[in-house]
């Protein structure tokens, strides 16, 4: 089956903050999926785990991949308020919101603040964003990319080999790693108060966490869909940060069953 063409589109959100976004259109309910630091081809193939024929908004996030980031915008919170307001703008209700790593973090600050009942459930997959009170959550800064690739699959065939890289794509690598350094903040890359407010999401959340992950562990993972008063965990064995990749039939079924039964 030909997959719908993606187009790609501009929203100006005000204050000189200007959004990308890569829309496929579906004739189903809307999904906004949301990269994690490694940017916006690590969600690539989310579309392809989504039941049915959704509408699939991927914006990058701004700083990453060449994409401008003003100065004043530069917390995982602004990023949760922008796409609130993308949504309002779309006049979307009831998306399901996707996030992948630092983007499960977005979109759980996104369900805590949303006011309006814009987003309908949400998918976590090996999210950070909460303390590690629970399990453990590795410091990535400074690790080198072979040894974040060590750490985020099990397949050694899908870890970067910085050896196949052009100079371009390395910079643009280390731009991105400079965003996200910008954004995680300090604690690194999670929120001390988090956990707390996620008491008030009313929205379903579904957390699907690869087994052998090296930047999140399993711990950590159930404590996150724990802390939602509607979340439910989904184990992934044999994958690692990226679930949606190594453990894509898994992760497909979870979601489907998940959308079926809560939304």
């Amino acid at each position: 089956m030909t997959m719908p063409a993606v187009t790609s589109r501009l929203f100006d959100l005000g204050e000189g903050l200007v959004v990308a976004v890569d829309q496929r259109q579906g004739s189903g309910e809307t999904a906004l999926v949301l990269h994690g630091g490694a940017g916006p081809r690590s969600v690539a193939g989310v579309a392809g785990v989504l039941p049915g024929d959704p509408t699939v908004l991927t914006p990058t996030h701004p700083g990453f991949d060449g994409q401008p980031r003003p100065g004043w915008f530069d917390t995982v919170a602004d990023l949760a308020v922008a796409y609130l307001d993308l949504l309002d703008r779309l006049e979307l209700d009831r998306v399901l919101v996707v996030g992948s790593s630092i983007g499960g973090w977005v979109a759980a600050e996104m369900a805590h603040r949303d006011t309006r009942g814009r987003i309908g459930g949400l998918v976590l997959l090996n999210a950070v964003g909460i303390d590690p009170a629970a399990g453990e959550l590795t410091d990535t800064r400074g690790l080198s990319p072979v040894r974040l690739g060590e750490l985020a699959f099990v397949n050694p065939a899908l870890r970067l080999d910085p050896a196949t890289l052009t100079d371009e794509q390395r910079a643009v690598g280390a731009a991105n790693q400079q965003a996200l350094a910008v954004y995680a903040g300090e604690p690194f890359m999670y929120d001390p108060k988090l956990r707390r407010r996620l008491r008030r999401v009313q929205a379903p959340a579904l957390v699907v966490w690869g087994e052998q992950d090296g930047i999140a562990t399993v711990d950590y993972g159930r404590s996150y869909s724990e802390a939602f008063p509607r979340g439910r965990f989904v184990l992934a064995p044999g994958a690692g940060h990226f679930p949606h990749i190594e453990a894509a039939a898994l992760t497909a079924a979870a979601i489907e069953e998940f959308v079926r039964q809560e939304l």
